[in-house]
């Protein structure tokens, strides 16, 4: 596909957007500026690191920053090189939709595969795809045009929206309730029993967890990651909240829309998350910890409260991201410091008093 025709792929593109055609280059991927080669599409954002890589790019085409420091030195160094490019507010934004065009993603024809095992109170919609060794429970409910790949087990009582996509080794427990185009990816569990258990005399006694897991409109579940369904009630994930590999969220935990949770995140049951929080690698949230709209905690921090709308917070346990910085700053130099006080605390120390010469 030439450069010019993959441009009318792109929404930010209009008439008046500045470009460079040099060649017209035919393009058939995409990579990373430092890496791309003939053929490849790269893009850069404001005060990218690789920026400096553009003088020795390989790549034929490139999305380069329309406003910003430095952007029309970028867009001239571009056209001096002989690269074709467009200037975008968004770059990162049209790279991904130029992947999209150049790789087109395949759709499994519908069709049930005769190693599927159906219950006959299961309805499948018009156009589903459900792949080889698919197993389908009673009672189950799947919209129009899912794909279900190869492997996936969904229990009895489970309701899938339209055009969602379920890959191959996930596995849907009773209570699981999907809107629509959701993305549930390899290995995940949802819906699997919430660790509850009430201490007895004799032991653990397990709680029955009998409520639901909900997951709105456009959330997509990584690969490995778990979502437990609680003893009553609901754990819900808001509309178009990602979730990364390996995340487990427990039982009646409430997160609203938009939402970015990193890989090996960890939320105790209860816990309460607002819309757009984003929770980075490690993060984890203790039982009923609540998290503001807008919220966000850097990688390995503890949450045990209660962090505000807008608050960036870090460390164990978790503090205004700030005040961490200035602390970390100083762990290098507790040796010192301790040293210095511990030679302190030695001057200030009383002095035995003097012994009196003896008298001749």
């Amino acid at each position: 596909m030439r450069f010019s025709e993959l441009l009318g792929h792109l929404g930010e593109v209009t008439g008046e957007s500045p470009r460079h055609l040099a060649t017209d280059p035919a393009i058939h991927g995409g990579a990373a500026l430092d890496q791309a080669g003939a053929g490849q599409l790269a893009f850069l954002e404001p005060g990218n690191a690789l920026a400096a890589a553009l003088t020795d790019s390989g790549a034929s085409a490139v999305l380069i920053p329309a406003r910003g420091e430095g952007a029309q030195a970028l867009q001239q160094l571009a056209s001096e090189r002989g690269l074709a490019w467009v200037a975008l507010a968004n770059p990162r934004l049209g790279f991904a939709e130029a992947l999209e065009v150049l790789h087109p993603r395949r759709r499994p024809a519908p069709g049930i595969h005769p190693s599927a095992v159906v219950d006959p109170g299961a309805v499948v919609g018009m156009g589903c795809h459900v792949g080889p060794l698919v197993v389908i429970g009673a009672d189950v409910q799947i919209g129009a045009s899912c794909t279900i790949h190869a492997g996936v087990v969904i229990y009895a009582d489970v309701q899938i929206g339209p055009d969602c996509e379920l890959h191959s080794g996930a596995v849907l427990h009773p209570g699981s309730r999907l809107a629509r185009a959701c993305v549930v990816h390899s290995n995940a569990v949802i819906g699997s029993e919430g660790f509850g258990f009430v201490p007895t005399a004799d032991g653990w006694r397990k709680m029955p967890q009998t409520g639901l897991v909900v997951l709105e409109d456009g959330v997509e579940v990584g690969c490995g990651s778990t979502i437990d369904r609680p003893a009553v009630g609901e754990t819900r994930i808001g509309a178009g909240s990602k979730i990364d590999n390996l995340v487990h969220i427990g039982h009646g935990v409430s997160m609203g829309s938009g939402c970015a949770l990193a890989a090996q995140v960890g939320i105790a049951g209860g816990a309460k998350l607002g819309k757009g929080v984003i929770l980075a690698g490690q993060v984890g949230l203790a039982n009923r910890a609540v998290m503001g709209d807008g919220s966000i905690a850097s990688s390995k921090s503890g949450i045990h409260g209660e962090v505000a709308a807008g608050e960036v917070v870090s460390g164990y346990p978790a503090i205004p991201n700030r005040l961490w910085l200035r602390c970390s700053a100083t762990f290098n130099k507790l040796p010192e410091l301790a040293k210095a006080l511990r030679q302190l605390e030695k001057r200030s120390e009383p002095q035995p008093p003097n012994p009196q010469p003896p008298k001749p």
